[in-house]
């Protein structure tokens, strides 16, 4: 089999927003039916169960010292039975799963680079060999931020058959994603190769998403296309006008990367009722103005990134759901081929997305003041008299006007071009569709 190379970046839902690291299989459910019933005819077709699903102690913020994580004979993760029930008995996420392709959706979960301190603790023995785990342990190049894990030394002969033994395990489950994290700050070139490698040899296709990218330097965008379906370019994204404007200079940098199978990640969408157990901060909706919601929405999508909700579908308002069942995004998603920042003057950042005789603009306003502008339809790359333009979102008309009309010419238009007025709040996006 082959690392999967899906045609579109993947939609779907992560429970780490809203749950960190104590969802239940109940929660997964209830968000995977929720998805199947309002969302999947939308194009939202994933389902990630994030991290410590093998800690029956796990806590929102943080993670436990000496956790006493689940694991197998072989030192590979086990889901916790209370939390996952249908785990029980060495079954795994293989129910799980079951029940959510039954929906028509696909299972992803989330794992960590290296090896669990426990399963060296107990002196357990690599799947298929004699080989101590403790034997291909790294301990300098250990997570950082999670101490459940000890790095692997990849110059033991036996190291990446870890990795092969663990992605045999989820493959065996019926696991259609795995988010590999601490792989990319700082770039840990070997683990990405070796789990790439461990996904190649898996019986099913799997999609294979890196993270977490901080500010992740395009010199390693040939090494990642190669070996991953998706990676994160940046840090952890929240509900915070301050992380959508601070993404928007990293996704220019790498959405002129992204083609078919390889995909730029711009993190997660901290959008809806992202605060059940919430990882950061207090329960709550997002703090997101309806403006700011639709902007990063349309950020996302014009960049071409995965998008992966992070609220909890079922208690979600319905006015953010509604922005998830628009058509548009996955028809951008899925027909674009290029897209780019275009402009970036005075608060206004302009975008270009183009896919056959298909262009689609966005125009985001990051000030905190309202902002105007008369665009030339020449410099957005429409042309000079497009047929019409259409707004994405509410799928009126947008009014044009020519940049000459008699002896009166348009201030910053071709006289021989036409002129689009904009008008936005702070933090307000247009969204436009051009059909040549």
């Amino acid at each position: 089999m082959v690392l999967a190379r899906p045609d579109r970046p993947p939609m779907g839902w992560n429970s780490w927003d809203c749950f960190g690291t104590t969802v239940t299989e109940a929660e997964v459910l209830a968000n995977a039916r929720f998805m199947a019933e309002h969302l999947r005819d939308a194009g939202w077709d994933t389902i990630v169960v994030d991290a410590d699903w093998a800690d029956p102690d796990a806590r929102s913020h943080g993670y436990n010292d000496d956790a006493r994580l689940h694991i197998d004979e072989h030192g590979r993760l086990l889901p916790d039975p209370a939390r996952f029930p249908s785990s029980s008995g060495g079954a795994g996420f293989g129910p799980l799963a079951a029940q959510i392709h039954a929906l028509g959706l696909k299972f992803g979960l989330h794992v960590m680079r290296g090896i669990p301190r426990r399963a060296m603790a107990e002196g357990l023995l690599l799947h298929g060999t004699s080989t101590p785990l403790s034997a291909i342990a790294d301990s300098a190049n250990d997570c950082e931020w999670n101490p459940h894990f000890v790095g692997i030394d990849h110059a033991h002969p036996d190291a990446a058959a870890y990795y092969r033994s663990t992605v045999a395990l989820y493959d065996a489950w019926g696991v259609d994603l795995i988010k590999a994290d601490d792989m990319l700050w700082p770039y840990q070139e070997r683990d990405i190769s070796a789990y790439s490698a461990a996904v190649e040899s898996a019986e099913r296709e799997i999609i294979l998403s890196l993270s977490p990218g901080r500010d992740l330097s395009a010199a390693h965008r040939e090494h990642l296309a190669e070996h991953a379906s998706m990676w994160r370019i940046c840090d952890d994204v929240w509900d915070r006008w301050e992380d959508v404007a601070d993404n928007l200079g990293r996704m220019a940098r790498w959405a002129p990367h992204a083609r078919r199978g390889a995909w730029p990640d711009a993190d997660m969408l901290p959008l809806g009722r992202i605060g059940i157990r919430a990882e950061r901060g207090e329960p709550r909706d997002d703090a997101l103005t309806p403006a700011e919601r639709r902007s990063l929405l349309t950020l996302w999508t014009i960049a071409r990134s995965p998008l992966m909700f992070g609220g909890d579908l079922p208690s979600t308002e319905p006015e953010t759901i509604s922005l998830l069942q628009s058509p548009a995004l996955v028809d951008l998603l899925t027909r674009a081929e290029s897209s780019g920042e275009i402009r970036r003057e005075n608060g206004l950042v302009l975008w270009r997305a183009i896919g056959g005789a298909t262009t689609w603009i966005a125009a985001v306003n990051t000030t905190g003041s309202a902002l105007t502008a008369t665009l030339d339809t020449r410099d957005l790359g429409l042309g000079p008299a497009p047929r019409s333009i259409v707004d994405v979102w509410t799928d009126a008309t947008v009014p044009m006007r020519p940049g000459r009309r008699g002896d009166e010419t348009v201030r910053g238009v071709a006289p021989d071009s036409t002129a689009v007025d904009l008008r936005l709040d702070a933090h307000a996006c247009a969204f436009w569709r051009h059909d040549a």
